[in-house]
């Protein structure tokens, strides 16, 4: 197989891994954000920049996944988080396209607690971050800055750069905007949340929703949503705070995923989980929550076998593949959760 890279001679501006360009391949691609849309910003006041300065290296990099030799699904997956490597290779093995994206989503660590718990914030500095568009007093984020249009501007690169990879299926005749219902939004933790935000704003096909979403100070979550509740899939971890602290189980019965079947516990109960969108485990994290917290997807604190084998790849393959129109039986909200914002 034959590789090859192209390296801007100025900084690093593009950067692109993949096979040559013949039918049936994997394609890794890496682009600078800055580089692609010339109209994108850096944020100081969130701390948002395209160099990272405690190692003065590029922060803006994206990244995407295609692998051609796999039956398309003619689904997008747009991660919301830092780059994955092994969960990108699952969404590739999976015939989805995936990518990340750069985006002014550090806003959150800069709000004083008494504004950030005050009720009616945080969704809306979600929907300005994700679309660019005035949501909230508190953060001027531009369109061009936003997940929204920094998704647009990647695909069009992706077109030019990786025709192979048939990309344009996700862009709108005019180019204008993402086909949404080709899209499946997901994230972990801040990104799990402003995923579900979204989904609620626009109508997406699918929310995968690892540890989250939080917002627990917020009631949002039970708003009308764009996108039908059924298509909203979560998995988290016991020994996680958010469920120690009852946040994932209110989000998720604010959603009305409790429609669509009961709390399943992975470990005692084998695929489909009867067909459900509240997926758990209690596999040994040695009591550490912060592990917890991110061991639910690929990566060094996932939960593996004796043999080294990852436990949870039958979850990870359901919550993008199962099909949304198969569904649980509905039960009642669990009792004991808590409810209220908190």
């Amino acid at each position: 197989m034959r590789f090859y890279c192209l390296i801007s001679l100025v900084g690093i501006a593009v950067m692109v891994t993949a096979a040559a360009a013949e039918p049936g391949r994997r394609y890794d691609l890496v682009a600078r954000a800055s580089a692609i849309d010339k109209a994108a910003g850096e944020h100081p006041e969130i701390g948002f920049s395209f160099i990272d300065p405690k190692t003065d290296k590029p922060a803006d990099l994206e990244h995407a996944v295609v692998d051609t030799s796999v039956p398309s699904q003619g689904r997008l997956v747009i991660w919301l988080m830092a780059h994955n490597a092994a969960l990108f290779d699952r969404i590739a093995g999976y015939g989805l396209h995936g990518i990340q994206v750069h985006y002014a989503n550090r806003w959150y660590g800069t709000l004083a607690p008494e504004i950030r718990d005050s009720g009616d914030v945080l969704g809306k500095m979600r929907l300005e971050a994700a679309t660019g568009e005035d949501f909230s007093p508190l953060v001027s984020i531009p369109k061009p800055d936003s997940m929204r249009e920094r998704a647009r501007q990647f695909l069009l690169w992706l077109d030019r750069e990786n025709p192979a990879g048939n990309w344009a299926q996700f862009l709108t005749d005019d180019r204008s905007d993402l086909r949404w219902g080709k899209v499946t939004l997901a994230g972990i933790s801040h990104g799990s949340t402003t995923a579900a935000r979204f989904a609620m704003h626009q109508a997406v096909d699918r929310v995968v929703m690892f540890s989250g979403p939080r917002d627990n100070t917020e009631t949002w979550q039970g708003g009308p949503s764009a996108t039908a509740f059924n298509r909203f899939f979560g998995f988290t971890h016991v020994l996680d705070t958010g469920w120690t602290r009852d946040h994932y189980c209110r989000s998720w019965q604010l959603l009305r995923l409790n429609e669509y079947g009961p709390l399943v516990n992975v470990e005692q109960t084998p695929p489909p989980y009867g067909n459900s969108r509240r997926l758990m485990s209690d596999c040994d994290m040695g009591g550490d929550s912060r592990r917890a917290h991110s061991g639910v997807i690929p990566g060094g604190n996932a939960c593996k076998d004796a043999e080294g084998n990852y436990l949870h790849e039958p979850v990870w393959r359901y919550l993008f593949m199962h099909p949304a129109d198969q569904v649980g039986m509905a039960v009642s909200p669990d009792t004991d959760c808590e409810m209220t914002p908190h």
